[in-house]
């Protein structure tokens, strides 16, 4: 697996850095840097206590833990949220409790996962499309299996 540098700045001396759990991993578990409560139907901002630099040519995303949505319904509201290459605040995750019991977020807990991906910069053309044998056929049309 190819490999680039992410630098990384604690913004609470006691922040968590991004680890892979396992040599296969493609997404670093992002750590929760507050105690927070979360009841089903609600959702959190929750801290990291870090901030990135992305290469340039790359972003980031925040993408949900299978474990914790499969588990206890806990998802990432807006997966994947974008990490674009000139941000430099605090990476925060936006949490939502789907479940029916109320979840409790625990300092150091991991929450999610940053997935660092190449970016490409596209110029944009105004033309008229070229038809295909889907076309203009939306939500279904493949089939529903």
């Amino acid at each position: 697996m190819p490999t680039v540098e992410l630098k990384v700045q604690r913004l609470s001396p006691d922040a968590k850095l991004p680890t892979y759990a396992t040599p296969g991993a493609v997404g670093l578990d992002l750590y929760a840097n507050d105690d927070i409560t979360l009841p089903p139907g609600e959702f959190r901002t929750v801290s990291t206590g870090i901030a990135v630099e992305l290469p340039q040519g790359y972003e980031a995303q925040i993408r949900p833990r299978s474990g914790l949505a499969a588990k206890y319904g806990i998802t990432v509201l807006n997966s994947p949220g974008t990490i674009d290459t000139d941000y430099r605040g605090e990476l925060k995750v936006v949490l939502i409790n789907l479940g029916k019991h109320t979840f409790h977020i625990r300092k150091g807990m991991r929450i999610a996962q940053l997935v660092i991906h190449p970016s490409v910069k596209v110029n944009l053309k105004e033309a008229n499309l070229s038809p295909t044998s889907r076309d203009t056929s939306g939500f279904g049309s493949t089939g529903t299996v």
